[in-house]
């Protein structure tokens, strides 16, 4: 397809699977599930869903069976009840994306297809799990710990406020992801329906409890510590690792800029391959990223 092409129509109906613990729990993740083969896993961040990569996947999916799940209360899939501050941590992602990828039968061979906070969830599990990963992609990442000075300087006044007393106020009131930042972060532009189709979970401010934990979650000036050291563990991980990596590098970039891309660009076994774009690169650049992905996932072994 062109690359000016990037349709908001999503080709792909969503299967639901449990990932609750609990012997009574009932939440279920949605996701996309198609192809054969090995996993290609695809995993999105704030305040997006698997809808994010609905012009990708086509490009790959002749290559491996393509699951893209939605996060716990994103996209399609449900909601924790009662949510509130903490709710949405970290810790509680990672551990649904684990026992999601387990009830899907998606533990060995797999290659991973990151953004954002699917970077972290996915580059955590790469490294509690080294040899059941064939190789990692990724694009505007969190690949280790920040300072203020690092955070795009646009971006420092919402994102404090987001982190402090305002905001309640601005994500579960405003909501400012999905209204402000998110289109912002799109350099192309979104269209009304790819708008909608983001707004649609989080029309409830019940529901946006997800948006405002996430700037929450961001190790910078060490806050909150737990995070901080997860990704400070799997940045110097991927360093050293051997697993192939494809650096899909976002020109101008927004978050994997300046020191961060200095770091990623000492890791081991590193290809880097640059396509245009903000931050949410698979609305910016679907089709370079697709490229990308076919020519390089035949030459993981």
């Amino acid at each position: 397809m062109p690359d000016d092409d990037v349709s908001p129509v999503d080709p792909f109906p969503r299967r639901r699977v449990k990932v609750d613990r609990r012997a009574d729990g009932t939440l279920q993740m949605a996701h996309v599930d198609v192809g054969e083969g090995d996993p290609i896993v695809f995993l999105h961040g704030n305040p997006t869903s698997s809808y994010l990569w609905r012009n990708v996947i086509p490009h790959v999916q002749h290559l491996g069976r393509c699951l893209a799940p939605d996060l716990i209360g994103m996209g399609e899939s449900d909601r924790l009840p009662d949510p509130g501050p903490g709710s949405y941590s970290f810790a509680a992602h990672a551990g649904f994306v684990e026992r999601f990828l387990e009830q899907v039968g998606a533990t060995e061979r797999v290659t991973l297809v990151l953004h954002d906070w699917g970077s972290a969830i996915g580059f955590d599990w790469a490294h509690r799990h080294p040899g059941a990963v064939r190789g990692i992609a990724f694009t505007e990442a969190l690949v280790t710990p920040l300072t203020w000075a690092d955070w795009p300087a646009a971006a420092r006044g919402v994102f404090r406020r987001m982190r402090g007393n305002g905001g309640e106020a601005a994500v579960l009131q405003d909501n400012v992801f999905v209204e402000r930042i998110l289109p912002a972060s799109v350099a192309r532009g979104l269209t009304p329906e790819a708008h909608d189709r983001y707004r649609e979970p989080f029309t409830d401010p019940a529901h946006r409890w997800p948006t405002l934990e996430w700037p929450r979650q961001l190790p910078i000036e060490n806050v909150p510590p737990l995070v901080r050291d997860v990704v400070s563990r799997y940045g110097q991980a991927m360093r050293r690792s051997e697993i192939p990596k494809l650096f899909l590098n976002a020109e101008p970039g927004s978050i994997l800029v300046g020191r961060q891309r200095a770091f990623v660009r000492k890791w081991a076994a590193l290809t880097e391959v640059t396509v245009p774009g903000s931050h949410f690169v698979p609305e910016d650049s679907p089709h370079e990223i697709g490229r990308a992905l076919a020519e390089w996932i035949p030459t993981l072994r």
